[in-house]
C-alpha cells in the first residue's frame, strides 16, 4: 500500500512561497497511470483539490490557483512538492498530498500550514 507523508514550515508569512514536500513509501511515483495530488482544506470549508502531477510528470491546475501554484519532482527521491506563492491568510489550512490510481487511494495524514506576520 501506497503512504505519503507531508513535510515543510507550519508557519509562513504574507506574501511569501509556501513550500511542502510529499515523501511517497511502498510505490513508485513512476508507477503507470498513478496521479500525485496537492489537496486543502482550509477552516471551516471543504476540501479543495490544488493540483496534480502525473506518473510522466505532466502537471494539471486547479484554474483559480494556477497563477500561484508549481508542483515538481525527484524521482530520485520518491517526492513531489508543492509551491503557493505569493500567500495570503486565506491559504491558511491543512494540505494533503494524495494519490489517485492506486488501489486504495491513499492520502497523507496532513499538515497545518498558517500564514500569518
Amino acid at each position: 500500500q501506497v503512504q505519503l507523508q507531508e513535510s515543510g514550515p507550519g508557519l509562513v508569512k504574507p506574501s511569501q512561497t509556501l513550500s511542502l514536500t510529499c515523501t511517497v513509501s511502498g510505490g513508485s511515483i513512476t508507477t503507470n497511470y498513478y496521479y500525485w495530488s496537492w489537496i486543502r482544506q482550509a477552516p471551516g470549508k471543504g476540501l479543495e483539490w490544488m493540483g496534480e502531477i502525473a506518473y510522466i510528470g505532466t502537471t494539471y491546475y486547479s484554474p483559480s490557483l494556477k497563477s500561484r501554484t508549481s508542483i515538481s519532482r525527484d524521482t530520485s527521491k520518491n517526492q513531489f512538492t508543492l509551491q503557493l506563492s505569493s500567500v495570503t491568510p486565506e491559504d491558511t489550512a491543512v494540505y494533503y498530498c494524495k494519490v489517485f490510481g492506486s488501489n486504495p487511494e491513499t492520502r497523507g495524514q496532513g499538515t497545518q500550514v498558517t500564514v500569518s506576520s
